[in-house]
């Protein structure tokens, strides 16, 4: 008993100095005085019902159109994609419809995807995005501003917020993506470097040259992790961003079975994130084993331990949600610890079963990965 009461302790020990990380982190955002010429690069395979979504916040961001250059890359789409994309680009000068070729280097999927359109860009700049995604209208200067241009020029990766919309259960994915991005934020914070997300990043020329490329790195399904790790272990600063102008808001994986497909290549790359975070995430996961070891259980050691641990996660996520300029009500934040709870044995289960990773229509083994 002694060991399950220590185990409590540092559990909310930790929580409570999470949620003191979350109120006291400046969150001022500088946006950058200079106004370099830019390279949106956007991978996309088989995102006709998505995409116009996304060029449509890209066409309203608040930057000079002229000092934009917007690469949408057609992956071998299957669908109406690139008709979807020439019909919105027909007026817009700043925006253009690549068609990806046969792999560079190393490189496949996504990140041969990428690597094509940073061949293709003029800019000094890229910033990352997916074909699921909406931007902030300030989202290029403030991200900018963090890249430190105005500056020494030393930081080589920086990543936004990102939250997904829709009904019930595309807000609970929302809230998903805030909690681990937010928990991610207060270490990289802390000086811990942990990883960028690829929805919504920037990555100056230089740092991407520094490693050769994605043409360069063998190939990893969780392409941004491995990106912002080779750049970081090439000696380049990083910065993590958590503020309603960097916010990218994603659509949701529409049924469970897509998200469990997300959920699952994901954990793909959680052998290659940094044993601090694999260790939070970890002993958040046995809290409830832990909890109701049936020998353990009591009254009202079980249910108080239960409800402290919820109102200390709905209080984080309240805070997270806020500094996004986001609200969601009480009862949201509730309901999202049944959601955690149930995903989260789905998923491990789902990871477990043999298989290959499906991901943008395309079929990956587990080995190659």
């Amino acid at each position: 008993m002694l060991l399950v009461h220590g185990f409590f302790v540092c559990f909310f020990a930790l929580c409570l100095f999470m949620l003191g990380r979350l109120l006291l982190t400046p969150r001022r955002l500088h946006p950058a005085q200079a106004r370099p010429r830019v390279s949106i690069l956007l991978p996309a395979r088989n995102e006709a019902h998505h995409i116009e979504r996304c060029l449509r916040s890209l066409a309203a961001l608040h930057y000079p159109a002229e000092l934009l250059e917007i690469l949408i890359g057609d992956d071998h789409s299957t669908d109406d994609t690139a008709a979807v994309v020439r019909r919105f680009i027909a007026d817009k000068p700043q925006f253009r419809l690549v068609s990806i070729g046969a792999p560079v280097g190393l490189a496949k999927g996504k990140s041969n995807a990428i690597a094509q359109l940073t061949r293709q860009a003029t800019a000094d700049y890229f910033l990352l995005t997916d074909a699921d995604m909406t931007l902030a209208p300030d989202w290029v200067q403030h991200m900018l501003g963090a890249a430190d241009i105005d500056g020494a020029g030393r930081v080589g990766v920086v990543t936004g917020a990102t939250t997904a919309e829709g009904g019930l259960f595309g807000r609970l994915q929302g809230l998903d993506w805030l909690f681990g991005l937010s928990v991610i934020r207060l270490l990289s914070d802390a000086g811990l470097p942990v990883t960028a997300v690829g929805n919504n990043m920037l990555v100056t020329r230089q740092a991407y040259d520094s490693i050769g490329g994605y043409e360069a790195l063998a190939f990893q399904i969780t392409e941004d992790l491995q990106l912002f790790r080779c750049i970081v272990e090439a000696g380049w600063d990083y910065r993590n961003l958590w503020h309603r102008q960097v916010l990218g808001v994603s659509a949701p994986q529409p049924t469970v079975q897509c998200l469990l497909e997300q959920r699952k290549r994901w954990m793909r790359g959680t052998g290659r994130l940094p044993w601090y975070l694999s260790g939070l995430f970890g002993l958040y996961g046995v809290f409830y084993t832990v909890l109701f070891l049936p020998p353990l259980m009591s009254w009202p050691f079980t249910p108080l331990v239960f409800l402290l641990k919820v109102a200390l996660q709905s209080l984080f996520l309240h805070l997270s949600l806020r500094q996004v300029g986001r609200r969601e009500p009480l009862w949201m934040l509730l309901t999202y610890e049944y959601y955690l709870a149930i995903m989260s044995m789905m998923v491990l289960a789902y990871t477990l079963l043999p298989g290959h990773i499906r991901w943008k229509e395309r079929r990956y083994v587990w080995a190659e990965v």
